[in-house]
């Protein structure tokens, strides 16, 4: 995953669960991130629709964690973010006439496929609370 997506939920995860019984805007959050409102509402989007968090909108609008932040775990937000293989992308043309480009597709997923399950599984190791523990 090449981008900030991950980091960038992560973060706005971390916020909700240092402060979960607040209503956090995606201003306040985006000031704490240093980013753009409209990216933290993208990202919190895509984490309400993976049932990790709930929004309301208004005066009194904002987010907070949809359960528990022991409950959640770090695997779980990578999962909603996750766009691209975490070894990057794969060659879309190789030569079929090659010994090696004819395969390599084929071998290269199951590498992807394995990482990707070291990382979802060592992710899952840890809460949400065991990583916003570590914030005074």
């Amino acid at each position: 995953m090449n981008n900030t997506r991950f980091a960038t939920a992560v973060h706005i995860m971390t916020l909700l669960a240092k402060s979960p019984q607040e209503w956090l805007t995606s201003e306040w959050v985006a000031g704490s991130i240093n980013v753009n409102p409209v990216i933290v509402r993208k990202e919190i989007s895509v984490l309400r629709e993976a049932g990790l968090i709930i929004s309301r909108q208004g005066k009194e609008g904002g987010s907070q964690l949809a359960k528990d932040a022991e409950t959640i775990t770090i695997s779980q937000i990578y999962r909603a973010v996750k766009n691209t293989e975490v070894l990057g992308k794969k060659n879309q043309n190789p030569n079929p006439a090659c010994s090696v480009g004819k395969e390599i597709n084929i071998h290269l997923d199951t590498l992807f496929e394995e990482t990707d399950q070291l990382v979802t599984q060592f992710l899952g190791d840890k809460s949400l609370q065991e990583f916003a523990d570590q914030f005074a």
